[in-house]
């Protein structure tokens, strides 16, 4: 006997709406052949009628993607050589796929520290940001003794990634090492500034920021697309920056990007970022690329941790080593 759902001859022998609900069933809800005859009341032998139809119709569309291998060691050094860094650590899992894209980057970001030759009365110094933030509260490896410190004061501001005091304790619960925390703010006023220098418990933080063998940094975003910048920045003045390193802002060729009273900022300078024998900077995504690119070019870091895409990225970006 005739299907009584089949459509005359000149048109399509089911409707569109029941090749849309086998289809439905069969490829979203992994339901079997046997299961949609069962609930659309029909045979084994229609429903695969019913998805033929529906393919060759284009209710359903089959795409088959060769899967391409990505060489990431290959990738990290063609990275590090145009970027002119010393090396660069790859996460596998996109940034921007994650829900916080520090934890995406942390355990590139935890080989890039125990790699780093750290040993007991080292200096560490680590920065405020999120995605610093988010690796500070991933595995770490153990490195007993290391010397926590922020690289800049505090923030007035309700994210907990502006805190550096609270990164600098969770970094050193994670390793292992001991804190030392820095009780100032990120920009004093002029009166305060001065006797902040003077003040022991602020020396005793600049002393180990001239020493530290190592230092977490986050890279931060143009200041036009991001939800947050420090509130002592007025946005205005960095509105050509393409990002920031603890609060320096830089535009895409690496140059200082000022703003009132950043002579004033409690924090480590560019000059002895450039310093320390080991800086990672972690950060991944596509607004970051242009920021990476002309951090590196300036020098903060020398190492880098980031995910694939952001690699090709900065490799489609045409990016040159740092400056000498």
């Amino acid at each position: 006997m005739r299907d009584r759902l089949a459509l005359p001859s000149e048109g399509p022998r089911f409707s569109p709406q029941l090749l849309y609900t086998a289809a439905t069933l069969y490829y979203v809800e992994d339901a079997t052949q046997a299961e949609i005859a069962d609930r659309l009341g029909t045979s084994r032998a229609t429903v695969s009628r019913l998805l033929s139809e529906a393919r060759r119709l284009g209710i359903v569309k089959i795409e088959v993607i060769e899967p391409v291998e990505t060489d990431t060691a290959a990738l990290a050094g063609r990275v590090a050589e145009a970027l002119g860094l010393t090396a660069v650590h790859l996460s596998t899992v996109p940034a921007v796929a994650a829900a916080t894209p520090g934890a995406a980057l942390a355990p590139a970001a935890a080989a890039a520290l125990a790699q780093a030759g750290l040993t007991h009365g080292d200096v560490l110094i680590v920065s405020s940001g999120r995605t610093v933030f988010e690796v500070a509260q991933a595995s770490l490896p153990a490195l007993p003794g290391v010397r926590v410190t922020p690289t800049v004061g505090g923030q007035d501001d309700p994210n907990a990634w502006y805190q550096t005091n609270e990164i600098t304790r969770m970094v050193a619960a994670k390793i292992g090492g001991s804190p030392t925390f820095l009780y100032a703010p990120a920009l004093p006023g002029p009166d305060l500034h001065g006797r902040l220098l003077e003040d022991d418990s602020v020396r005793r933080v600049t002393h180990l920021w001239e020493q530290a063998r190592c230092a977490l940094l986050g890279v931060g975003a143009p200041p036009a697309t991001r939800r947050s910048i420090p509130a002592f920045v007025p946005i205005h003045a960095v509105a050509t920056a393409v990002g920031d390193i603890c609060n320096h802002f830089f535009d895409r060729d690496g140059n200082d990007v000022p703003f009132p009273g950043d002579d004033r900022l409690i924090a480590t300078s560019p000059e002895l970022l450039r310093r320390i024998p080991v800086g990672i900077a972690v950060a991944g995504g596509p607004e970051k690329v242009a920021a990476i690119a002309a951090g590196a070019r300036a020098g903060y870091f020398n190492q880098l941790v980031t995910d694939v895409p952001t690699a090709q990225a900065l490799l489609t970006l045409g990016v040159t080593g740092a400056r000498t």
